[in-house]
């Protein structure tokens, strides 16, 4: 349970941090719009620099959930290969419940 907590707090600061990037990038881009010269510049350049760290932390949040999506394929292989009979019989009981559901309606 305590696990579920820290996967819904840590998908929550990740879309807040998102958010408030994408924000902060696209403030410094309407004042970029407004401004001439050197200030514009500089405002688009930042406004860049926000949309890259917002880019790169998408990846790494990309990385990570692939990491934990092929190790949690790798123990559920283990899992099958250690007590195939368990496996059979949970995906027997899988299909008699889908089928059940299926018949109900």
């Amino acid at each position: 349970m305590a696990t579920k907590k820290n996967v819904a707090a840590t998908e929550e600061e990740f879309i807040d941090s998102v958010k408030a990037s994408l924000d902060d990038a696209e403030k410094l881009l309407r004042e970029a719009a407004s401004s001439t010269g050197d200030k514009a510049a500089e405002l688009r350049e930042s406004a860049m620099q926000s949309l890259r760290r917002t880019r790169e932390a998408l990846y790494d949040t990309q990385d990570a959930l692939l990491e934990r999506g092929r190790r949690a394929a790798r123990v559920t292989d283990d899992y099958v290969h250690d007590n195939p009979w368990q496996a059979i019989g949970m995906a027997g009981l899988a299909g008699v419940l889908i089928g059940a559901l299926i018949c109900r309606r």
